[in-house]
């Protein structure tokens, strides 16, 4: 009887442990808007899941939703603060006007680089400028793309001029106020649709990164590229505070531990990296493409990014965020200490 008891406990001992372990492991659900091959998925979304795999050995797990599957693009925010997804990947500018103070990073002028830019956004973040932004999330780590220019089918633009009356695929908003200065005709899509788009002749061209061309294979549809940085696309990867809430300590403990400076820096060296690699696609496909260096210092570019630069913050201001150029002035600042970095 004594034996028989023994083992009951034993056996009820190994069961509760098992029971234990089960429940430690979770599954977190990540939805994002890059295509599942491209590199910003490999290189930044599936090392940080892995990466987070890794260091809570095996408890945490990131089911991975890449290129809209989980939420379109334009709601995997929203997906993530209402619990649809755990973990949102996106642009903040897909949601217009919802993260109006961060997107002053995408002003020209801010970065220069895509590490640059994530070492802004997230110093900014970092420093409580932006706080209001994400009352609604978590956010784990910011960053950014390098800077964007203009990619076209069959215009050579060399000047604003040769933009007017293009249909012109812009990113947000604050990217298409300046497109509208140098005579564009902006049009506002998620860039998964863009493919189509160019194909089926709803859009002349796109203003777009380097690295964009070479992820959503745009490289086999444009032939012109001009290279005039005059925006910067900001990112955020943010976690349901429910989700977050609901893990260990432990969990929690490896989820902070990969938030933040480190992996913004981190995307953003990926970015740079696809930045290069986007420009020698185009290269080596005999394109023709244009560098139009320091725009805001240059006589045919100048006037309508500085334009675009002060109507953008006085928009702000109207809007009651008084705060808006000293965000400015934190993220030039910023620019400088990351630039240094």
């Amino acid at each position: 009887m004594k034996i028989s008891l023994s083992r009951c406990v034993l056996a009820a001992a190994i069961a509760g442990l098992a029971i234990s372990s089960a429940q430690a492991e979770t599954t977190l659900r990540m939805a994002h808007f890059w295509p599942g091959p491209s590199g910003v998925n490999q290189d930044v979304l599936q090392a940080w899941a892995d990466t987070i795999a890794e260091e809570s050995n095996g408890e945490l797990t990131i089911q991975m939703f890449p290129a809209g599957t989980l939420a379109k693009p334009d709601s995997i925010y929203e997906a993530a603060a209402n619990g649809i997804a755990d973990i949102g990947a996106t642009a903040q500018g897909y949601t217009a006007g919802r993260f109006p103070l961060s997107q002053i990073v995408e002003l020209p002028g801010v970065a220069s680089t895509a590490t640059q830019g994530a070492c802004v956004l997230q110093t900014l973040f970092d420093d409580g400028h932006l706080d209001s932004e994400y009352e609604d999330t978590r956010p784990l780590f910011m960053f950014t793309t390098g800077p964007g220019g203009i990619h076209t089918i069959d215009t050579d633009v060399q000047t604003p001029a040769d933009l007017e009356g293009l249909r012109i695929r812009r990113p947000t908003a604050v990217a298409g106020e300046m497109l509208e200065n140098m005579g564009a005709s902006p049009v506002g899509m998620p860039a998964p649709d863009i493919y189509t788009s160019m194909q089926r002749g709803v859009i002349d061209g796109l203003s777009f990164p380097w690295e964009g061309l070479k992820g959503f294979r745009i490289n086999e549809l444009v032939n012109y590229h001009t290279e005039v940085p005059f925006y910067t696309l900001i990112f955020v990867a943010t976690m349901n505070q429910r989700s977050y809430d609901s893990l260990t300590p432990e969990q929690q403990a490896v989820i902070d531990n990969n938030s933040g400076m480190k992996w913004a820096e981190n995307a953003g060296a990926v970015f740079d990296r696809l930045d290069v690699e986007g420009k020698q696609e185009a290269a080596d496909a005999g394109h023709t493409i244009r560098e139009i260096e320091n725009p805001l210092a240059h006589p045919d570019w100048q006037e309508p990014l500085e334009t675009g630069i002060e109507n953008y913050l006085t928009q702000l201001e109207e809007r009651g965020l008084d705060q808006a150029r000293d965000v400015y002035q934190a993220a030039l600042a910023a620019s400088e200490s990351c630039s240094a970095q």
